[in-house]
């Protein structure tokens, strides 16, 4: 087996994390999240749980991966605790059942940006939708974004993952302060910040129990935790780079992101009249295609708001693929070529019924956010926080100048309060999961 890739830079990590972080959960899910749940409402517990259960949450997978310097599975082994792999894999599982879904709607991008230059989606966005969603076309479309998945990751960490994002992220982020600063001039800017912006705390009340969990594991989703994606980059990091720092700086530059996407998308709902959250998880793709087909340079708009999209997918696609590859590379004797086109393919295979189905790509994306995120966190902050401690307090503090009590915070934060927090937001997500399932299974009754 070749010798371990690492980082070039330090910069180079954090642009890949933050590119893991910064994908469609902060562009297609985000919007149609907090569209659905109350706008600011949403917001105001969704940035909560990301600097009060995300931040920490971010270090207790840099602390796995770095102190290791193995994959997510082999990590634990390398650490003295071989009987605890079984969290990391189940992060590396969590990241292929994502990634099959994910790139299913990656494909959907790759039509829509297809459909700006033709103009294919102004007349009927609804039926355009319909039309590349499900069936062949997605099949398809699905297919290609795999393959540009694992092209990049076939390159490597340095030449692949590295020097692709380090374009990505700058390009997204100039994209969107550029259509956010567009959005403003527009009739429904006002009406749309007032939503996206003003908390209704008796809505926020009213419906508490269906926002935690969606907030939390939009946390969760949008920094990429649940994974063992962190756990994986991080184990390519040096030993005296600041984890803190990194994290701190990863999380600011992914809720900014999400933020500017609010920027974006929810003026350009107020102008045309269309409701928040409609249209399920097609929304940012109907609802927003839509708009661009009523406004002058729509086509334009379209195709530059689809190209911002397509990289985020993208920057985050790699990351959930070189998740189950780090481990076949560091374990067996294939080249990253094979093993990454291989992974592919088994992904492309498990997410052709979410391409087939938006039925079933609902409930792939209901089970990862419910259910095997907050499982996945939940064991990590055990293991980090009690069964571990002593390794991961030395690891926290290492090439960073905080003194003690930041690692000791951490530490009883993590003990504590993840747990805590978890354990609601996962008894919610079951809840929910069960009330959907309860829906279904009338529907399929009544019918």
């Amino acid at each position: 087996m070749s010798e371990r890739e690492t980082w070039t830079t330090r910069v180079g990590f954090i642009f890949a994390a933050v590119g893991s972080a910064v994908g469609l959960g902060n562009i297609w899910s985000f919007p149609f999240q907090t569209g659905s749940n109350g706008g600011a409402a949403f917001l105001l517990i969704y940035l909560l749980a990301v600097f009060l259960i995300g931040f920490p949450a971010m270090m207790m997978e840099f602390v796995i991966g770095r102190g290791s310097s193995m994959n997510p599975i082999s990590a634990f082994e390398k650490l003295g605790y071989g009987n605890w792999s079984v969290a990391g894999a189940l992060g590396v599982f969590t990241s292929i059942v994502t990634l099959a879904f994910y790139s299913v709607v990656g494909g959907w991008v790759i039509s829509y940006i297809a459909g700006s230059l033709t103009g294919a989606y102004f007349g009927d966005a609804g039926t355009f939708f319909g039309a590349v969603s499900a069936g062949p076309t997605s099949v398809l479309t699905h297919a290609l974004f795999m393959a540009i998945t694992i092209g990049i990751v076939a390159f490597g960490i340095q030449n692949g993952i590295e020097k692709a994002t380090k374009v990505m992220i700058p390009a997204i982020i100039v994209l969107l302060v550029g259509l956010a600063a567009w959005g403003a001039t527009l009739d429904g800017a006002a009406a749309g910040y007032e939503y996206y912006l003003s908390p209704d705390f008796g809505y926020l009340a009213a419906n508490f129990a269906s926002i935690v969990p969606s907030a939390v594991g939009q946390a969760f989703f949008t920094l990429s935790l649940g994974f063992s994606v962190m756990v994986a980059y991080a184990s390519y990091l040096g030993r005296d780079d600041s984890l803190p720092a990194d994290g701190g700086a990863i999380v600011v530059v992914n809720t900014l992101v999400a933020l500017l996407a609010g920027f974006v998308v929810f003026p350009v709902l107020f102008a045309i009249g269309a409701e928040p959250g409609s249209g399920g998880l097609g929304a940012a793709f109907v609802s927003l295609a839509g708009a661009f087909g009523q406004i002058p340079g729509g086509s334009i708009l379209g195709f530059v708001f689809f190209i911002i999209l397509l990289l985020a997918a993208l920057s985050s696609s790699i990351s959930l693929l070189e998740t189950p590859t780090s481990y076949v590379v560091d374990n067996y004797d294939y080249s990253r070529k094979q093993v990454a086109t291989g992974l592919g393919a088994l992904v492309w295979a498990v997410g052709i019924p979410t391409a087939l189905s938006t039925n079933t790509l609902g409930w792939y994306n209901a089970v990862v956010f419910n259910l095997l995120l907050p499982v996945v966190v939940l064991l990590f902050a055990v293991f980090v926080g009690w069964v571990a401690s002593d390794l991961s307090a030395d690891e926290i503090g290492r090439g960073t100048t905080l003194d003690a009590g930041f690692a000791t915070t951490w530490l009883w934060w993590v003990r504590i309060v993840i747990p805590v927090a978890i354990g609601l937001t996962l008894v919610l997500g079951i809840q929910s999961l069960l009330i959907r399932a309860g829906v279904l299974e009338a529907a399929v009754i009544l019918g």
